[in-house]
């Protein structure tokens, strides 16, 4: 993330940043809602941040979405899990530093699937696309009736990262004045190759990580490939996109990168200002 309002300071360990948000809670469509606003209170481009196992209140996502509302943004990040997110306790575990994670040992690694396996697998069920997906859908539609809202943005992280895509497709998205203009997704989890990405229709913007041991670099290049044929109109519904594949970056990198690695901080960076450029350029 590029440095911006609140973001002065350097994560602390387990990569939960320092650093005070300057938004605001509200409750919109029945959900509590962190908005980000720009100086000028302008409502006419918006992006709706679809968070991580980790939730709405995490300091990361809220930092972040304070920079969206430096660069014109307003910005909005529903509690989708409804109370329900895991605690960032559980960082390390789901995905160690890159460094970390090569120095595991055998056991360790087994020690921590378990772990994973034990805590997630209950709570990706609970939260499974038949109960997030209409939670999400509906507080897209909601905010589209927010005044002086134009264009509506999506931008979703890991656990998220999969409902911006979907939020895009066809069938949400199709209609004048309905869905969203615009999708981009960091490094999202459980995607369904090439089903999840056949139907989408609005432009799309990926950030993958080339060591995100949830979506492998051949299932990134498997995407970027299936995108290309996308821009063509060679698969599925045509539609513009753009896939960037960062060298030695693992699962939640752009939200929850390191800060004291000056190569994890750089892809940081540059992952906020694709997604501020995507917008920018998608919801004029």
């Amino acid at each position: 993330m590029a440095t911006g309002v609140g973001m002065s300071s350097c994560c602390l360990s387990g990569k939960i940043q320092e650093g005070k948000p300057q938004g605001r809670e509200a409750e919109i469509a029945g959900l509590q809602t962190y908005i980000a606003e720009p100086k000028n209170g302008d409502t006419t481009k918006t992006v709706v941040f679809l968070v991580d196992i980790f939730g709405w209140a995490l300091p990361n996502i809220r930092l972040l979405a304070d920079e969206y509302a430096a660069a014109g943004f307003t910005a909005y990040i529903p509690d989708v899990h409804e109370g329900d997110s895991l605690d960032p306790s559980f960082l390390q575990t789901v995905e160690p530093p890159l460094p970390q994670r090569e120095q595991q040992s055998v056991t360790d690694k087994a020690t921590s699937t378990a772990q994973v396996g034990a805590t997630l697998g209950p709570w990706l069920i609970k939260h499974r696309e038949a109960v997030a997906r209409p939670i999400i859908e509906n507080f897209i539609d909601k905010v589209r009736y927010v005044p002086g809202t134009n264009k509506v943005g999506v931008i979703g992280f890991c656990w998220g990262g999969r409902y911006a895509i979907l939020a895009g497709q066809k069938g949400f998205s199709s209609a004048e004045g309905k869905g969203v203009d615009a999708a981009y997704a960091c490094h999202p989890s459980l995607v369904s190759i090439p089903a999840d990405f056949l139907d989408v229709s609005v432009p799309l913007s990926l950030a993958l990580g080339s060591k995100d041991s949830l979506l492998g670099e051949y299932e990134a290049n498997q995407i970027k490939e299936l995108m290309e044929k996308k821009r063509g109109g060679q698969e599925g519904e045509k539609c513009e996109s753009e896939v960037k594949i960062f060298e030695d970056q693992v699962h939640g990198f752009a939200l929850r990168g390191d800060w004291s690695s000056e190569k994890d901080k750089k892809a940081m960076d540059q992952a906020t200002q694709q997604g501020i450029e995507w917008f920018k350029k998608h919801l004029a």
